[in-house]
């Protein structure tokens, strides 16, 4: 009788629900019971569970600031690559040698030999035409020399700059008085991608030039508007 008692106690036992919910086995086993009331009964689970709330929350945070760091560093890198494709610059001068150019009977586009910076290969040191990579506001300046020959002789030193075609600064110096003069002008333009900036010899007009590089023309990009 005994031990009909002892059995039935046993079956009992193991047919009763798991107070707590743990992985046992590689299979998850629920509690039935309210969470506050595990605390309640046994406080080194309770810890446990706790800390494990702990972990996945320090872990969320991490992976959520991980997230934000990778997004920052992204557009960082892509902030990065617009700059360095945007970047572009140009430096020429007439020639590198002694030498004039003109004078013509028409006007005629200045074809700058000497290149002293190309960035952005937007210049073409075979026509003498910069083009415009990016919409924006640009730097252009534009120096003339020109040399007589001798006193008395009339000098003609002038050029027109253009931009697709429209001149947007003339210099011209024409006197009889000296042998040897040079200007120059300098003018914040905004252009459109694709506009083609070059500068003309005027009719009746030369420029003289050596390896001083006394003939300039120089264009770079301030800041694009796109």
């Amino acid at each position: 009788m005994i031990a009909i008692a002892f059995l039935v106690v046993l079956v009992g036992s193991a047919m009763a629900e798991p107070k707590y919910a743990w992985s046992v086995g590689g299979k998850e086993a629920f509690s039935t019971q309210n969470p506050d009331s595990v605390c309640l009964t046994d406080t080194s689970t309770c810890g446990c569970c706790l800390m494990q709330q702990t972990m996945f929350r320090m872990e969320e945070f991490f992976n959520m600031s991980l997230n934000a760091l990778r997004n920052s560093l992204q557009e960082t890198r892509n902030a990065l690559t617009k700059i360095r494709s945007s970047r572009s610059a140009f430096s020429v001068a007439l020639t590198d040698k002694r030498w004039c150019l003109g004078p013509h009977h028409d006007n005629t586009t200045i074809v700058y030999k000497h290149v002293f910076l190309n960035m952005g290969g937007n210049y073409n040191p075979k026509n003498g035409i910069f083009t415009a990579p990016l919409s924006g506001v640009y730097s252009l300046s534009l120096t003339v020399y020109s040399d007589s020959g001798s006193e008395g002789t009339e000098l003609a030193a002038c050029a027109t700059l253009k931009v697709n075609g429209v001149a947007v600064s003339v210099l011209k110096d024409m006197n009889a008085q000296d042998q040897e003069d040079s200007t120059t002008s300098v003018v914040a333009l905004h252009l459109t991608a694709g506009d083609k900036v070059y500068v003309t010899l005027p009719k009746n007009c030369y420029l003289c030039d050596d390896n001083s590089h006394y003939n300039t023309f120089t264009g770079f990009l301030l800041y694009t508007s796109e």
